[in-house]
């Protein structure tokens, strides 16, 4: 009976490192940071939402980790989404520039990038938004955002080969780089029309630039 029991001890070992993999896969932040970007790289345009007609852009420049961008995007994005881009005034682009000062932030821009193969972008930049303390503050920050990808309607098994393959790194990283060399210099940061702004922009003060950008374009 002893080759029995072994056999079960070894299958219980193996069940048992698969499901501790499978709640703590992915590499850390420090590792994707030590990944080099490929010269040929483009940087990526951005996640858009909102008509191609619509009269003014506006281009968002965010951190997911970066407190001023989740405070914008709680109290301030849904009306600007309801309100001007469900209208056909705006279209919101929004675009990848985590800042080196956030541990978690590029980990974070690529399972978003990850959720946008399956047509979940801003279904994910709202759980990372609305949910960014939690997995800010977590040692499982990775565990966490499977579980966002599941509740959103994500296939997970999908999502895991993305985070795993790297596959959206070296894109975020020429984008963060594009950006830099653009002159944004912190988040949240906004192109309206001919004016940036920075900082979490309530929504009035969006309306007013929109409706600026909006009277230059009739003169």
């Amino acid at each position: 009976m002893k080759p029995f029991y072994l056999v079960l001890g070894l299958i219980a070992l193996i069940g048992g490192g698969a499901l501790w993999w499978a709640g703590n896969r992915g590499r850390s932040d420090a590792e994707f940071l030590q990944q080099p970007v490929p010269l040929n790289t483009a940087a990526f345009a951005g996640y858009v939402v909102g008509s191609d007609s619509a009269p003014v852009e506006i281009v968002e420049y965010a951190d997911f980790q970066c407190p001023a961008c989740g405070h914008f995007a709680v109290l301030s994005a849904p009306d600007i989404k309801q309100r001007l881009v469900a209208t056909g005034m705006v279209r919101l682009r929004f675009r990848d520039f985590p800042l080196d000062i956030h541990d978690k932030a590029l980990i974070a821009h690529h399972a978003a990038a990850c959720a946008d193969e399956q047509g979940r972008f801003w279904e994910m930049h709202d759980q990372l938004f609305f949910n960014q303390r939690a997995w800010s503050e977590s040692n499982r920050a990775g565990r966490l955002f499977r579980d966002y990808a599941r509740a959103i309607g994500v296939n997970v098994d999908q999502f895991d080969e993305c985070m795993d393959d790297q596959r959206y790194l070296a894109r975020i990283q020429a984008t963060r780089n594009e950006i830099a060399a653009a002159g944004v210099g912190s988040t949240p940061s906004f192109d309206i029309g001919q004016v940036r702004v920075t900082g979490s922009i309530p929504y009035d003060s969006i309306k007013a630039l929109v409706d600026l950008a909006v009277a230059r374009q009739e003169r």
